[in-house]
């Protein structure tokens, strides 16, 4: 009896039905605020408002003896609207086929510990990236905006941050699915976690350590600290790149991941984190633009380059709605003229060129906004409008034209519309609505996008099916070479105007022109040379035996009617050479 009074925790002796026999003090205090009644002749009446299930649990347990119930949190109603509730720990043993003992605790406190710590961990885990365990966007902003309101050292140096974005990532994706996707990017995150510990041992007396941070997709942000010399930024960059330039071992494949940094120095950060991780992705940005597999350090100019290109990607999607877009067309002339070796066959051909009449900025050549188009997601709209474009207009030229129109279609591709899913039904579709014969169309794609990989050129293999004929555009600038043209599926080769210019004056060069002529025309592709500007450069590509010309000797880019005028001319005029 004595244990019974003396005891720190609640107990209660009862029968099976909760009929009290013994209670303890303790028990009584922790059992009276439950009550309803303020009577205690009975355990499951007193808690039946905050525990009914109580006599179920005791009736479905058909053992001798036993644990019933064990350390069953009953929440007790708060005394008052601004106090917190309470807890009750409630455990039930069978003593035998009559009797119960209960044991009661105030687990108030203990509930409060264990919800603060899960609260810990919430907020933990709300900084952590899932895929990395890396510090995630929101940790790497709270960092940043530390380091910035941190007082500057004398020589201006402490702290940079480098935003980094993988070359081609969405390309790895797509090749081997978005499982591999995610095994490189946490393999990724482990070498940045690596160069930073190595770099972080390097400066034990630190204020600022490096930190590494998952920002999302395939964007990393390194916050580097207490640099001691300006130029050790650099260093760390081109080692970064080299670390992160190495081939990955993703199950049976070896992949190569290079990136594109944008560096903002502690001169140049401003007073958010928000403008500093800005400032970053802009320069990374111009690095991706530059070619990728570098890194740009952040200057002011760069911010004006930055609004323009929003701007002009806000008009963009405007222009298109509002059909701001028009076609122009380059003659591809035959050089064995039918009128003699002296003439040109003006009816070869022609490429289509997009041009953009901005309203405000007046006439932009492609330079100007097809790469923001790519970047932003509206190439597929553009393409499309291009090539619907030229089909209608060579169709009808084909009616109005008769004899004197063109044989032949040119219309460039870009990556952006190769990986367009759907995009070989477009085509497809845009050569029934128009009435286009496949075999006048030719698509053009870079040397260096046919030369890349094996989806891409299953993609051309995709293309050719629906009858039409490949370009290689700009040949010797990209990645192939002579020996590995007949693994590429295109139909023409057109040599670069670099190549042509130099020819008249460059024997090297005019070997290379008769040697890819060569090449060409034992693997049944002709070829086209670009970039004629003089009379001197005809005569030497016709020497060496290209098939066709291009350039501003025959004419410039001219509108349709404007080239529909050239056609009926038995002679180009200087005057309608006009640029477009």
């Amino acid at each position: 009896m004595q244990f019974l009074y003396l005891a720190p925790i609640g107990l209660v002796q009862t029968l099976l039905d909760g009929s009290v026999e013994l209670i303890n003090p303790m028990a009584a205090s922790l059992l009276i605020p439950v009550s309803s009644t303020g009577l205690l002749d009975n355990l499951f009446k007193a808690l039946g408002e905050v525990a009914p299930e109580l006599p179920a649990l005791v009736a479905k347990f058909d053992q001798p003896s036993g644990r019933v119930i064990d350390a069953l949190r009953v929440p007790l109603p708060a005394p008052t609207a601004t106090e917190a509730n309470r807890f009750l720990s409630l455990s039930i043993i069978k003593l035998d086929s009559n009797r119960l003992i209960a044991t009661l605790a105030d687990a108030t406190l203990e509930v409060q510990r264990e919800q603060e710590g899960l609260a810990r961990q919430v907020r933990k885990a709300a900084r952590l990236d899932n895929l990395t365990q890396m510090p995630n966007r929101a940790a790497v902003r709270d960092v940043i905006q530390q380091a910035i309101d941190k007082p500057a050292a004398g020589n201006g140096w402490e702290s940079a941050v480098i935003f980094i974005n993988c070359d081609r990532f969405n390309h790895i994706n797509d090749s081997l699915g978005q499982a591999a996707g995610d095994e490189l990017l946490g393999m990724m995150a482990e070498r940045l976690n690596s160069a930073l510990r190595n770099h972080n041992r390097s400066n034990p007396g630190s204020d600022t350590q490096s930190l590494a941070a998952r920002f999302g997709g395939d964007e990393f942000v390194i916050l580097l600290g207490d640099l001691v010399h300006g130029d050790d930024v650099h260093t760390i960059a081109q080692r970064l790149l080299a670390v992160l330039g190495q081939p990955y071992g993703i199950r049976a494949h070896q992949v190569h991941c290079r990136v594109s940094m944008g560096i903002v120095l502690r001169p140049q950060m401003g007073s958010s984190a928000d403008a500093v991780l800005q400032d970053a992705s802009i320069a990374m940005a111009e690095a991706k633009r530059a070619g990728g597999d570098r890194y740009i350090v952040f200057e002011p100019k760069m911010q004006e380059r930055a609004r323009r290109r929003s701007g002009i990607e806000t008009d963009l999607r405007q222009a298109i709605i509002d059909e701001e877009l028009f076609v122009v067309y380059q003659p591809v002339v035959g050089l064995a003229s039918r009128a003699g070796e002296a003439g040109v066959d003006k009816l070869a051909g022609v490429e289509a060129l997009v041009r953009w009449h901005h309203p405000v900025r007046g006439p932009l050549l492609p330079a100007e906004f097809i790469g923001i188009a790519e970047e932003c997601g509206l190439i597929g709209k553009l393409g499309d409008h291009v090539l619907r474009t030229a089909c209608s207009h060579f169709v009808g030229w084909k009616t109005t034209l008769g004899t004197r129109a063109p044989r032949l279609l040119a219309v460039n591709l870009s990556r952006s519309q190769l990986s367009q899913p759907g995009f070989v039904d477009s085509v497809r579709e845009i050569l029934a609505g128009t009435g286009m014969v496949p075999e006048q169309l030719q698509l053009e794609v870079t040397e260096s996008l046919a030369a890349q990989d094996e989806a891409v050129r299953a993609r051309l293999q995709e293309l050719k099916s629906l009858g039409l004929t490949l370009a290689l555009d700009d040949f010797g600038t990209g990645y192939s070479s002579l020996a590995s043209l007949h693994l590429l599926p295109v139909d023409v080769i057109k040599i670069d105007r670099s190549f042509v210019n130099e020819a008249v004056t460059s024997a090297h060069h005019r070997v290379l022109i008769e040697a890819t002529v060569w090449v060409a025309q034992s693997l049944g592709m002709a070829t086209v040379a670009e970039g004629i500007e003089t009379p001197q450069q005809l005569a030497v590509v016709r020497t060496l035996g290209c098939e066709k010309g291009q350039g501003y000797l025959f004419s410039r880019p001219l509108t349709e009617e404007k080239l529909i005028t050239w056609l009926m001319q038995s002679e180009p005029l200087e005057s309608d050479l006009a640029v477009i």
